[in-house]
């Protein structure tokens, strides 16, 4: 954008803060390094929560008609998850460099080294879902009997454990390519992806599952299929968008091809974000097997409540990802007091936002679980972890801003030994000794939880304060 038209556009916003909203969710695009911070964090965050919105609605219809089909359906749905967030964490953590690299660029105004970033990246995304897709879609079976699961459990979500992991590659392009957008500052092309995969999959859902009208029941293993075919569509939305629409990184030109230097610099710096988050979903998956020792009944239970959680955490994650748009931005236009104060905006916003889910959770768990299911024995656990980790909704708050902040930055490795330590020597052995042997059972893995995530918190805030991140090259 040039200067000329980054004045217009900030003459425009000074019509007036709902003006500046509609402006924004229609794709108006604005130079954030410039505008006013408050505003800036307005205009990315708003269609940055919807898109993560959008994001946890996936796992949340599919455990509310997978809820229908009993303990098992659900049991199943919840370990595949746990498998996939092990694919989720190298999509991420790829994302984050993706991320910082786009928004760097463009805060440089480098649109070529965004564009050759962008190409990098998709590429990078493909190559790695087919390694893991391969396997994942022949072995469903055997991916769940290495989770611990009951035969029963086994031979009812075999087929959607291996449909969801063996189309990984869907997952992988949807993470990357809004990736792209959001570091280029285009968050509501991003938005308009998720509304579309999200519409999508929520017709199919209950259609492919119980075989409604002329679709086939296919029961848990239908929920698979939405979900892919949703996936897919705005997979395809978001390459129009790159190709033919009017994305501020547009992957066209001779930046739009294979680039070893700029791939091995993304390799570089998406390690630090794929350790970071592969050490935290390992411990996820650790506290899966240990709930798997209660029964179906609580592994139902805490599935349904996870669902839940990140269905009011992925908003929280919009605003998180709005300090990482500000941060890369601001540190490539040379301005790292202004990205530094924008991480503290957002998360004063981000914790008065958890602050109320902290209430809502206490007072209405049992109703909101009840709404997935009315099995007694689900209810009990489901409510009892919505209510115990929401306890440290407001600490957590900043946690995942300032972490989110120092992935802006490209400094993805400071993250991964904080969760190094966080999750594997705390997390861990605490969840494994109050559940086991100090007789807490599945409510020692809750607490566990908060206790590791507020930890997480100070000791991230304390590392943040010292500033070596504004000092990192992408």
């Amino acid at each position: 954008m040039s200067s000329e038209q980054a004045k217009d556009a900030d003459n425009e916003f000074r019509m007036g803060w709902g003006q500046a909203i509609r402006e924004s969710l229609a794709g108006k695009q604005f130079d954030f390094t410039k505008l006013d911070l408050k505003k800036a964090i307005l205009l990315l965050a708003i269609p940055m929560v919807i898109e993560m919105t959008m994001e946890s609605v996936f796992a949340v219809f599919d455990v509310f008609f997978v809820a229908r089909l009993g303990a098992d359906a659900v049991a199943a749905v919840g370990l595949t998850e746990a498998v996939l967030t092990l694919i989720y964490a190298v999509a991420i953590g790829l994302a984050m460099a993706t991320t910082a690299m786009v928004a760097r660029r463009i805060g440089e105004q480098d649109n070529e080294g965004a564009v050759r970033a962008a190409t990098q990246a998709i590429a990078l995304g493909i190559m790695l879902s087919a390694a893991v897709g391969i396997p994942a879609a022949i072995f469903g079976d055997e991916i769940l009997r290495l989770m611990d699961a009951e035969e029963s459990t086994i031979a009812i979500g075999s087929g959607y454990t291996s449909i969801l992991l063996g189309t990984n590659a869907v997952i992988f392009l949807l993470f990357l390519n809004n990736a792209i957008f959001r570091g280029a500052g285009d968050p509501v092309i991003a938005m308009r992806s998720l509304m579309l995969a999200n519409g999508i999959n929520i017709v199919l859902d209950p259609c492919l599952i119980f075989g409604l009208g002329p679709f086939p029941e296919m029961g848990v293993t239908g929920a698979a299929v939405a979900t892919t075919i949703g996936r897919g569509t705005g997979v395809l939305y978001q390459f129009w968008a790159l190709r033919q629409g009017s994305a501020r990184v547009r992957l066209i030109g001779p930046a739009f091809r294979l680039h070893l230097q700029t791939m091995l610099r993304l390799v570089r710096v998406s390690l630090g974000g794929i350790g970071q988050f592969l050490i935290a979903t390992a411990s996820w998956v650790v506290l899966m097997k240990i709930m798997a020792r209660f029964g179906a009944e609580a592994l139902a239970g805490y599935t349904i409540a996870i669902r839940i959680i990140i269905f009011v955490l992925m908003p929280s994650w919009g605003f998180s990802n709005a300090a990482a748009t500000l941060v890369g931005q601001n540190l490539g236009a040379k301005q790292p007091e202004r990205a530094e104060k924008s991480v503290w905006l957002t998360g004063a916003y981000n914790m008065g936002f958890l602050a109320l889910v902290t209430v809502i959770f206490v007072i209405f768990a049992p109703q909101l679980v009840g709404i997935f299911t009315d099995d007694p024995a689900i209810q009990t656990v489901g409510a009892e972890a919505l209510r115990v980790i929401s306890y440290g909704y407001v600490f957590y708050a900043w946690g995942m801003v300032v972490v989110q902040a120092f992935n802006g930055a490209g400094d993805t490795m400071t993250p991964t030994w904080i969760n190094l330590f966080t999750f594997w020597t705390f997390q861990i052995p605490l969840a494994w000794f109050l559940a086991t042997r100090a007789g807490f059972e599945s409510a020692g893995v809750f607490w566990a939880v908060v206790l590791a995530e507020s930890v997480l918190t100070v000791v991230s805030i304390l590392v943040f304060r010292r500033g070596a991140w504004k000092l990192r090259t992408v």
